[in-house]
Parts: structure tokens; C-alpha cells; sequence
């Protein structure tokens, strides 16, 4: 049996991609059931309910591995699918669009952030306070309002990186075996997201999936100060209600406080945004970037949405470009 090519020439790589993005925009996440990333957090939660009590560092190994295999087999499949001519050409991009959408998420961390500051506009801090419990990992109980902008800033900003820059870079880098690639990422990050704690269950478990996510999202994490600074150098040009955007200080202060967080790549999408809106974002005796900044309020937010949104169309951009070039 002849397996079909899994080759792909640069102009249907771009056009998965551009289809990707338009499905994210209009669709936000598929259901649980046919979502990829959902399959790679299930198969890791049924190896979560077997941790050994011994060389519990070698069997995270395993756990990532495994996992990593298990997307890498997804995307195969659906390249392999792509080179089966007798399938219109439609339904073929269509369908790797459809996993390639799965690796990113655009409309999904805008939509968070406005569900937090809608509570915070309607005076609602309670409600604020437990819809932000959904989406950051630290006790929202009793964090102020400002503390409660911070941390939804935060998140959002963070996962500017992982959640959108990083895996389609990754595409666009490895050509015809991008979506490979993209779901080696994301196979990593979901890893990280779920067994990369450093509480006593997890700290050896999850130490291959956190150094593996720390190592792939390096470099994305310190272009994404440029694709930050950017995108706010276009959002002051556009927005000049309360405030308006520093992209100078959002280069600057993702550059100087980029490497005071405990994680070497978060602290650089959170620090540019810090800088782009001079506010302190703050997590209590963890980190403090912008120092010397006000607390965020909850026309920040908004406008990190904005930032966030411009800087992803930059990052669909350039992927697209670096396929073509």
C-alpha cells in the first residue's frame, strides 16, 4: 500500500491557515467531543490516575512522550488526508484548518477578558472575582478590583504566547510538517498546563513537560515583546478615549522586568503589556511588573483586548509571510 504525500506547497499551507483564523473568529472552540486538545487532556488525565509512588520523574517522561506521540499521530493523519487528491480540495483544507484552528485560540482570550471586566463594569466584584477563578490558578476571593484587572491582564497577556504566537510560529517554520509541529507544541502546553505544578504530587511528574514548554516557547516569548509593542503602536493610533498606548514603553518594560517572573517566558508578554498601558501587574509575593505604575481599572482590559487582537493578526501575518518567504 502506498501511503498518500504528505507534502504541501507553501500556497496551501497559507490558506489553511488563513481558513484556521477565520474559523477561530467565527466559531471560538469546537465541542469537547471532536476537539483535538481535549483528546491530549484526557489521555493525560487517565495517566494523571495512575502516578506511581517511585521514578515518578521517569514516568512523566513517559507521560510527555506518550503524549507528544499522540498529537504528532493526529496531525499526521490529517496531512495524509491532505494528499489525497480524489478529495476536493475544499473539504481538504477545511478539515486541516479544522485541527490546525485547535492548536490556537484568539476569540476564546479575548471572550475571557470581557467576561471578567463586564462584571467589573457592572459593579458586580464578586461575580468578577469567580469568573476569573476559571481562568487564572490563584485564590480570587478576596483580590481587589484592581487586583482582580491585574491578574485577568495577566492571563490574557501570558497566553498571548502559548496559546496563539507559539504554535503558529511552529507552523510556519516546519513548512509541510508545520501542523506536526504546531501539535508537538501544543501536545507540550497542554502537558504543562495539567501536570507542570510544583506542588509535591506534581514537582517530579511534571518536570519534562515544564522544562520541554519552557524550552519551545523561548523564543516566542521574547519576539512577542516586538509583536506587542506593535500592535500598540497601532492601538494608540486608533483608540484615544481614556488613555493611550505607549509602544515605547511597552518595548522597554518587556525588555527590563521581561525575567522577573518565576517562569523565563511569561514575564515578557505581561511586562510589555504592563508598559504599553503603565500599569502594575501583580501577582502577591510572587512578581511585580511595571513597578511604579497604578493598579490596573477596567478600561485596561479593553484595551489589552485590543492589543492582544492586533498582535494576533501581526502573528497570522508574519506566519503567513515566513511560509511563502
Amino acid at each position: 500500500m502506498i501511503l498518500p504525500s504528505v507534502q504541501a506547497n507553501p500556497g496551501e499551507l497559507v490558506i489553511v491557515l488563513l481558513l484556521a483564523y477565520a474559523l477561530d473568529l467565527v466559531f471560538c472552540e469546537p465541542p469537547f467531543a471532536i476537539h483535538p486538545v481535549v483528546w491530549m487532556g484526557r489521555l493525560i488525565g487517565f495517566f494523571k490516575k495512575n502516578i506511581p509512588e517511585n521514578n515518578r520523574k521517569l514516568y512523566g517522561i513517559f507521560i510527555g512522550l506518550t503524549t507528544i506521540l499522540f498529537g504528532c499521530t493526529i496531525a499526521y493523519l490529517v496531512m495524509l488526508f491532505m494528499g489525497i487528491e480524489s478529495i476536493p480540495a475544499v473539504l481538504r483544507y477545511l478539515v486541516a484548518a479544522y485541527f490546525l484552528k485547535a492548536t490556537f485560540a484568539i476569540r476564546c482570550l479575548y471572550g475571557a477578558a470581557n467576561e471578567v471586566r463586564t462584571e467589573l463594569d457592572a459593579g458586580k466584584l464578586d461575580s468578577a472575582r469567580q469568573k476569573l477563578s476559571m481562568y487564572v490558578s490563584r485564590n480570587t476571593s478576596k483580590l481587589e478590583e484592581g487586583q482582580v484587572s491585574s491578574a485577568i491582564i495577566e492571563t490574557t497577556s501570558e497566553n498571548y504566547v502559548d496559546g496563539i504566537l507559539s504554535p503558529l510560529l511552529f507552523y510556519a517554520c516546519f513548512g509541510p510538517y508545520g501542523l506536526i509541529a504546531a501539535y508537538v507544541f501544543k501536545a507540550t502546553s497542554t502537558l504543562d498546563s495539567m501536570v507542570g505544578y510544583k506542588d509535591e504530587r506534581h514537582r517530579e511528574v511534571g518536570w519534562f513537560s515544564a522544562k520541554f514548554d519552557d524550552v519551545l516557547n523561548w523564543i516566542p516569548a521574547r519576539l512577542s515583546v516586538i509583536f506587542l509593542s506593535a500592535a500598540t503602536l497601532v492601538v494608540s493610533l486608533a483608540y484615544r478615549k481614556v488613555k493611550i498606548p505607549d509602544y515605547r514603553t511597552a518595548f522597554k518594560t518587556g525588555i527590563r522586568d521581561g525575567l522577573k517572573t518565576p517562569s523565563p517566558n511569561s514575564g515578557f508578554p505581561m511586562a510589555s503589556v504592563a508598559g504599553a498601558l503603565k500599569i502594575k501587574l501583580e501577582k502577591p509575593n510572587t512578581y511585580v511588573l511595571g513597578d511604579g505604575f497604578a493598579y490596573p481599572v477596567s478600561e485596561d482590559i479593553k484595551l489589552t483586548s485590543w492589543i492582544i487582537l492586533v498582535a494576533s493578526f501581526f502573528a497570522i501575518i508574519v506566519s503567513s509571510l515566513t511560509i511563502i518567504l
